[in-house]
Parts: C-alpha cells; sequence; structure tokens
C-alpha cells in the first residue's frame, strides 16, 4: 500500500467531493514523499535528485520511479506534480476497479442514474482508514490540500521531514494555482457570454 492509493481510498470513503486535478496533483504528490520514503529520491531545494533503483511492489510507484529526470538539472517539484499528475486520479480509479478494490454504486433510485465507484471492504482500505483514524501525518497534510479536514489545527502539521515538508507545499501552491485558473476561465466565459448576449 502506498501514501496515494491512501488517499485516493480515503477521498471515495468519505465522499468526499474533489477536483479530479486537485487530487491529481495530490496523488502525485504523494507518490513522491514515498518515493522519498524508499530512498529512491531526495530533495535539493526545489529540485528531485534521483537515488538508486528502488525495490517497488507498487504499479503506480514503479512508473513515478522510471518517469523521474535522471540527469542535472534534476527536474523541479512543482514541474514534477503537473507532469506526472496529468489524469492521475483517473488511472488510480481504473487501477483499483481493475483489481476488484472498486466497485459500481448507481446514485439515486433509477437504474439510468450517474455511476459512481465505491470502495469494497479489503485489507488496504482497511489500512486507509487506520491511518485517518489516527490522523496520521502525511496523508492528514495532503488531504487537507485538497480540501478534506482532518480536525487538526494549522500549526498542528505534525511533519517532521523537510523534504515532505517542502512537497507538501508544493501541491498546495499547485492547487492553488490550478484554482486560479479555474476562476479566470470562470471569469472569461461569463465575459464572453456577455458580449454574446450584449446590450
Amino acid at each position: 500500500m502506498t501514501t496515494a492509493k491512501d488517499l485516493f481510498i480515503i477521498t471515495m470513503d468519505l465522499k468526499h467531493s474533489v477536483g479530479q486535478g486537485d487530487l491529481s496533483l495530490a496523488l502525485a504528490g504523494a507518490e513522491l514523499i514515498d518515493l522519498i520514503g524508499a530512498g529512491a529520491v531526495a530533495v535539493d531545494g526545489d529540485r528531485i535528485v534521483p537515488g538508486g533503483p528502488p525495490t517497488l511492489d507498487d504499479r503506480f510507484m514503479g512508473e513515478a520511479a522510471a518517469g523521474l529526470t535522471r540527469q542535472a538539472p534534476y527536474e523541479r517539484i512543482e514541474d514534477w506534480l503537473w507532469r506526472r499528475g496529468r489524469d492521475l486520479s483517473a488511472a488510480y480509479q481504473a487501477g483499483l476497479e481493475e483489481n476488484g478494490e472498486l466497485k459500481p454504486q448507481r446514485s439515486g433510485r433509477l437504474s439510468f442514474g450517474s455511476e459512481r465507484v465505491e470502495p469494497v471492504d479489503t485489507p488496504a482500505r482497511r489500512r486507509a482508514a487506520d491511518r485517518w483514524k489516527e490522523k496520521e501525518p502525511v496523508l492528514a497534510a495532503l488531504a487537507s490540500v485538497v480540501g478534506i479536514d482532518a480536525e487538526r489545527s494549522d500549526d498542528e502539521t505534525g511533519l517532521d521531514d523537510e523534504a515532505v515538508t517542502t512537497v507538501v507545499a508544493a501541491v498546495h501552491d499547485a492547487v492553488m494555482e490550478l484554482e486560479a485558473v479555474r476562476q479566470r476561465r470562470t471569469i472569461e466565459n461569463a465575459a464572453f457570454a456577455n458580449l454574446w448576449r450584449g446590450p
């Protein structure tokens, strides 16, 4: 199990409405934090410095490690989040459905209602729930970035690793940037609609 998978399961379990882009950025951050924990990468300022080849038994983590830039100057954390995060939440959903860890859950009473998915009761789901209940610092910090409250105060991050703190801050900045882009598009679309409507 990985932090990214735990984060994905928690967002599904809590039925919290999280933007796909926000969640994808947070999942990319979670993968990077796990790569740091595995000794596969180190953080030097705002750059990701690859280490030795890690032993990873998770498909997504393997893909993340394989996608690292291995020549100097190494990739900036922010750039990696945007590149790795592209459609990552959809990839996690497809992967968990493929493994039978997510099942369809129809909303509403009509059979033609929109199809949603929910986690199946597996050891992986119970482990994610335990980490969440214990307010595990990394999981709680990433969940907070995408708007899921872990009921901890702002100054109670519990993150005692500088590299991890740097990654969480980068995820936060990327999510804020994405929100700014959304707001700008909304304003532009409204202005365009008004232009067409005329006086």
